[in-house]
C-alpha cells in the first residue's frame, strides 16, 4: 500500500496537535532545561524549598545534563536560603567548583557563599569549618580573597581572625579604591588596633570630612594609634569597637555615638578622653 506525501503531512500535524511528534525546525524541549527554568521562577519568587525539589530531581535523574553544574550551583544558593540546610549548601558548591564544565561567571559567587556559609557554622561552635575561610586568604582570586578576609575580621576568635591581617594590610599598600581602603582599616581595628601603628595614612580627597583618632599611651607623646577615616564610616568604626571597650568609656562618662553625632554637627571640634593614663582624642575635619 502506498501512502501519498499529503497523507503523511496530514499524520504528521495530527501527531503534533496531540503531543505527539514535533513540527519540522522546532526542538522539545528536555525534561532538565524545563526543570532548571522552572526552578529558576521559583528562586526568583523566593520559594527556596520548592526550587530545591525541582533542582534535586535534574541532579539525581540527570547526571549527564549540560545543566547539571548550573543546578548544582542554584541547589547550593537555594539550600543556602533555609535554616539548617548550610551543610547540604556547602556540598552543593564544592560539588559546583569540582566540575570542569562550571560556568565561570558563576564561579565567583560561588566562593563567597561558600565563605558566608562557614563563618555561620565556625559561629555556631563547628571549629572545624575554620580551614574553608583560611584557604580562601590564598585564592588568585583578589575579590575571594578580601571578601574572606573582610569576613574573617568579625570572628570572635582573634588568633583566627588575625590570619586575616596580612591580606588586609596588603589590601591597604595597593589598592586605589579609597572605600576599599578604608573598610580593610575597620576590619584591621576590629582585629588588632595595634596593627595599624605603622599604616601611614593616606591623603584626604578634597571635600571630604574625616574622623580622626589618635591613642596616647600613658606617657608617650607620639601616639600609639593613628587612624583617618571618611565620616560617612564612622558608625563602621564604632561598630568595630568591642562592647566591652564601649561600656568602660561609657562609665567614664563619654558615649561615643553620640560623641560622633555631635561632632558631625561641629566643625574641628576635639573630644579628648582619659583613661588611667591613657588619652584618645577625637575630631574631625
Amino acid at each position: 500500500m502506498k501512502i501519498k506525501g499529503k497523507t503523511i503531512l496530514i499524520i504528521a500535524l495530527l501527531l503534533t496537535l496531540e503531543g505527539g511528534l514535533p513540527i519540522l525546525g522546532q526542538a522539545r524541549i528536555g525534561e532538565d532545561e524545563k526543570l532548571l527554568q522552572e526552578a529558576k521562577l521559583l528562586i526568583f519568587d523566593k520559594n527556596w524549598s520548592e526550587a530545591e525539589k525541582k533542582l534535586a530531581v535534574l541532579v539525581n535523574n540527570h547526571p549527564k545534563s549540560g545543566y547539571y553544574s548550573q543546578a548544582l550551583f542554584y541547589l547550593g544558593k537555594c539550600q543556602s536560603e533555609q535554616s539548617g540546610k548550610e551543610k547540604a549548601a556547602l556540598g552543593s558548591f564544592e560539588a559546583f567548583l569540582k566540575r570542569p564544565d562550571r560556568p565561570q561567571g558563576l564561579v565567583e559567587e560561588a566562593e563567597i557563599a561558600i565563605i558566608d556559609l562557614a563563618f555561620c557554622l565556625f559561629s555556631q561552635g563547628q571549629k572545624e569549618y575554620s580551614r574553608l575561610l583560611q584557604d580562601r586568604l590564598s585564592s588568585p582570586n583578589r575579590v575571594i580573597r578580601y571578601y574572606a578576609a573582610m569576613k574573617m575580621s568579625y570572628l570572635k576568635d582573634k588568633d583566627l581572625a588575625g590570619q586575616a591581617l596580612p591580606v588586609l594590610l596588603k589590601l591597604i599598600e595597593t589598592e586605589k579604591d579609597q572605600e576599599l581602603v578604608d573598610r580593610a582599616r575597620i576590619a584591621i581595628l576590629r582585629i588588632s588596633p595595634r596593627a595599624l601603628k605603622d599604616v601611614p595614612d593616606r591623603p584626604a580627597r578634597e571635600g571630604l570630612r574625616l574622623l580622626k583618632i589618635r591613642v596616647y599611651e600613658k606617657g608617650k607623646k607620639v601616639p600609639s594609634l593613628s587612624m583617618n577615616l571618611p565620616l560617612a564610616l564612622a558608625d563602621l568604626a564604632i561598630q568595630a569597637i568591642s562592647e566591652e571597650e564601649k561600656a568602660k568609656i561609657k562609665e567614664k562618662g563619654y558615649d561615643l555615638d553620640r560623641i560622633i553625632s555631635d561632632l558631625a554637627r561641629a566643625k574641628e571640634k576635639l573630644v579628648r578622653i582619659e583613661e588611667d593614663g591613657n588619652i584618645i582624642e577625637i575630631w574631625i575635619e
